[in-house]
């Protein structure tokens, strides 16, 4: 059963692939508009083929711009908050809709169109979601291809270890560029730093740092399926170096094996995560 609940990929929200977005849209709608004449547009007054194609092209590049200011601020939006797959379908049909009442508006005031605005809007939000949803889900397919493409392609230039280092995790940049390793029970947790993740890990018995320009939402994803999970906007934590979830006033926090390492905070939002998954390893000390 799809997951809903789940964080969309991380690659939804690059800014290439927002650009590439915005681009393939721009030009899937021109040449369906071109195409079907949606929006009324074969009433748009008595127009030569070059005369239509301008018109729909400054058309489109209004609608377009409403997709333009909602990926700006979902882009800005993901940097603060994780977006769920639910938030993003409803972030989409939100798109529409802005869409198809900027086309009725066009259509209401300036083609003076004597239908009423509600069947304008319908009409428009029918085709408004064909020329945003087909686009959409080939570019989805398509990000998705090459996200796993390059997971491969890491996979293939990340040197082979022996059989007894084989739970070394590596840690790539922003640019796909391996840059630190270690072994999964050396590593404590990973802190946000705008552009930069903390990798903290114990080395020869002490407490060290390693900074890694990456976002900490990029390296979630890496370790679905694991132990390494987030608990914070600002953290994950490997629960196998975990030893007690403590509740005190400013709400839950975990402490480590390890007494020098500074307590983790656990948010709302991933409690029930945090609590299902570290049950198998934690004691849970919630007096």
């Amino acid at each position: 059963m799809f997951d809903f609940q789940k964080p969309i990929p991380p690659y939804i929200n690059e800014k290439q692939n927002i650009i590439r977005l915005v681009l393939f849209t721009s030009l899937f709608a021109l040449v369906f508009i071109n195409a079907y004449s949606p929006f009324g547009a074969d009433k748009w007054y008595t127009l030569t083929r070059p005369q239509f194609f301008t018109y729909s092209s400054l058309t489109i590049l209004v609608g377009v711009l409403v997709v333009v200011i909602s990926r700006i601020i979902m882009y800005h939006v993901s940097k603060k908050y994780s977006i769920k797959i639910w938030q993003y379908l409803g972030w989409i049909c939100a798109e529409i809709f802005s869409m198809a009442f900027t086309y009725a508006s066009f259509e209401k005031i300036v083609l003076k169109d004597a239908r009423l605005f509600t069947d304008l809007v319908k009409n428009s939000s029918r085709n408004t979601a064909l020329v945003l949803l087909l686009p959409y889900s080939i570019l989805w397919l398509y990000f998705s291809w090459r996200d796993k493409k390059e997971q491969i392609e890491k996979l293939a230039e990340f040197p082979s270890f022996p059989e007894n280092s084989r739970n070394m995790i590596p840690f790539y940049d922003d640019k796909g560029i391996l840059k630190f390793s270690i072994k999964k029970e050396n590593l404590l947790y990973l802190e946000s730093a705008e552009n930069y993740v903390n990798i903290c890990y114990l080395n020869k018995g002490k407490v060290s740092k390693y900074l890694l320009r990456d976002t900490l939402k990029k390296i979630e994803d890496t370790f679905s399926g694991t132990e390494i999970i987030r608990c914070h906007r600002s953290f994950i934590v490997n629960f196998e170096k975990v030893r007690v979830i403590r509740k005190d006033k400013d709400g839950l926090k975990l402490e480590f094996d390890d007494p020098s390492v500074t307590d983790i905070p656990v948010s709302k939002t991933y409690v029930n995560a945090v609590m299902q998954t570290f049950s198998k390893y934690l004691t849970v000390d919630l007096n």
